[in-house]
């Protein structure tokens, strides 16, 4: 059997892998899904994946460590998605953002280390843990490779919350593996998206005013460049990084997963109006939030020699099939 643990199994990366995990493994697959459900949702999509007799629940706060007595032991693979992301909540409650992102990944390496150090541990950074490169060295090198200076901009400035629990992260899994001498992966998502992304990016913002036809039309950071990987394509990459024997040594890898495509703010928006056959008669060009990063787009090559593997799913197939989603699953809260 090849038994999987998936912390945030809830949210929109877990929910997307956990399908990949049980198409590519087939019967032999044991997927155990944690969540605490803040961010993610019991929602129709998740309920009907729970129905898989492959799949079991565990509705955890794994910032409390007495929930990991109920996780057992014997998981070949770790996922661990588990995090506050989204914007608007670095701004609200950045203190909460890492008190839960650094408590969860400690407890969750302490008990690795104890009960499932033959295993292999994956933890998802951000391009975030080195986003402020750029503003403050004006050395950033696009593409960015992995060996770049990881830098928390401003203190001050409560957008840095969640890259600094980032940053301290990669910190904890490289040499929590080095002392007691575990496999494991860091990878760096670089704006994932496809449906079920929860209702605060960029992608399923535009989504929603298109599908509410708002005109004007907001657009923030319209010259801010990034670039957009699929879903699909995401979590193939993942759980190909998380097979190949090449990332079982140490020290343990740090690899980007992205696309090739930089687009700008205002580009995406122009897509996004094509794909799905409406566009405003005006366009309100706004700042962009304090903090947001000017420019995005990771070198990829490391996941190319590693796995390689090749993006399918193209932009304007993923925002069509994304912007039906929203379509049919409005913000409701």
């Amino acid at each position: 059997m090849k038994k999987v643990l998936i912390t945030g199994g809830a949210g929109f990366i877990g929910y997307h892998l956990s399908k990949r995990l049980l198409d590519i493994y087939g019967n032999d697959a044991e997927l155990v899904l944690v969540d605490n459900l803040q961010r993610g949702r019991m929602d129709d999509d998740f309920k009907n994946l729970l129905k898989d007799p492959r799949v079991k629940f565990l509705e955890l706060d794994l910032t409390d460590q007495n929930s990991y007595k109920e996780l057992g032991d014997g998981y070949e693979h770790v996922y661990h998605l588990a995090a506050i992301n989204g914007t608007r909540h670095f701004y609200e409650r950045p203190h909460e953002v890492m008190r839960i992102n650094t408590l969860s990944l400690v407890f969750m390496l302490e008990w690795f280390k104890k009960e499932n150090s033959i295993g292999k541990f994956l933890f998802t950074s951000s391009n975030e843990a080195y986003a402020g490169a750029l503003n403050f060295f004006g050395l950033l090198p696009i593409p960015t490779p992995e060996r770049v200076q990881l830098v928390v901009e401003d203190t001050y400035n409560p957008r840095w919350s969640y890259a600094a629990t980032k940053l301290v992260g990669e910190l904890f899994l490289i040499h929590y593996a080095k002392m007691y001498n575990f496999r494991g992966l860091i990878i760096r998502p670089h704006n994932f998206y496809g449906p079920r992304a929860g209702y605060d990016h960029v992608i399923p913002e535009f989504s929603q005013r298109i599908a509410k036809r708002v005109d004007p039309f907001p657009i923030y950071g319209a010259d801010e460049t990034r670039t957009y990987c699929y879903i699909s394509d995401a979590v193939r990459a993942m759980q190909s990084l998380m097979d190949s024997p090449k990332t079982d040594t140490l020290p343990i890898e740090t690899v980007h997963i992205g696309d090739f495509h930089e687009i700008t703010a205002s580009e995406l928006a122009e897509k996004m109006f094509k794909v799905t056959g409406w566009r405003p008669k005006e366009i309100d060009i706004k700042f962009a939030p304090p903090g947001s990063v000017k420019r995005r787009l990771a070198d990829v090559s490391k996941l190319q020699a590693l796995t390689g593997w090749q993006p399918e799913v193209s932009l304007d197939d993923g925002l069509k099939r994304t912007y039906e989603w929203y379509k049919a699953h409005p913000d409701k809260s």
